[in-house]
């Protein structure tokens, strides 16, 4: 069922004129306000008869793709059930769930969708904090912890991290630039150099001894451990 949107409008503006024109002194057309006052009447009996057609049907939340007027609001409120404006469905997004509640948060009142049984597509994370510098740390964190999970399970082929892939590679590197001639040797040394960066930042990051811990993992990694990493 269909109902207008701008009922209120056209029946105020009716009704506002001939204020208007009474207070005036002038005629006033009582059939037309008449005809307004039973339009606007049988539009909120249909309003009405709608909501409650719905709640009868045991639905206690009625979802809203478009706009909603105090009308249906007061409906909504006089038969106990809860109205959410989202934007346009598609037929996909259609599932059942167990409660819809009002719940407050952290001082903020929520729309809580709650679906107990298994096979739910959507989840939600709270994440609180004293500072917003905290909250900001925790969403980047939780971020790449999702987007790690989508890239496994896009492509389950995965290197040691902790540092284990970096120094591995500069250790090869430079096993390589020994068997090189000239100048290119110190070139290839040097970039193997590079590869040290990440474990040096990860542990002056965990304030440790960076030449003690990378000359420890070349030490493993040399006679073959090359899964060692700064956490292990």
């Amino acid at each position: 069922m269909h109902w207008s949107s701008d009922i209120s409008e056209t029946w105020g503006r009716g009704t506002a004129g001939s204020l208007r024109r009474a207070a005036l002194g002038l005629p006033v057309d009582e059939a037309a306000v008449g005809s307004l006052e039973n339009y606007a009447k049988t539009e909120e009996a249909k309003v009405e008869e709608f909501i409650k057609a719905v709640t009868s049907s045991d639905a206690k939340v009625i979802v809203s793709g478009g706009a909603v007027k105090e009308m249906a609001l007061h409906f909504c409120d006089r038969y106990n059930s809860a109205l959410l404006k989202l934007s346009q469905p598609k037929p996909d997004d259609l599932e059942f769930v167990d409660s819809i509640s009002i719940e407050e948060i952290g001082g903020s009142r929520v729309t809580v969708v709650r679906s107990e049984d298994g096979g739910n597509k959507v989840a939600t994370v709270v994440l609180r904090g004293s500072t917003d510098s905290i909250l900001d740390d925790l969403e980047r964190a939780f971020d790449d912890g999702v987007n790690t999970y989508k890239v496994i399970c896009r492509d389950s082929r995965m290197v040691p991290g902790a540092a284990a892939t970096e120094i591995e590679l500069a250790r090869r590197l430079k096993e390589f630039s020994f068997k090189e001639t000239g100048l290119d040797q110190y070139a290839i040394a040097k970039f193997a150099e590079s590869f040290e960066l990440v474990p040096r930042t990860l542990v002056e990051n965990a304030r440790l001894n960076p030449m003690d811990i990378i000359s420890k993992l070349y030490e493993k990694h040399a006679s073959g451990n090359a899964k060692v990493s700064i956490s292990t």
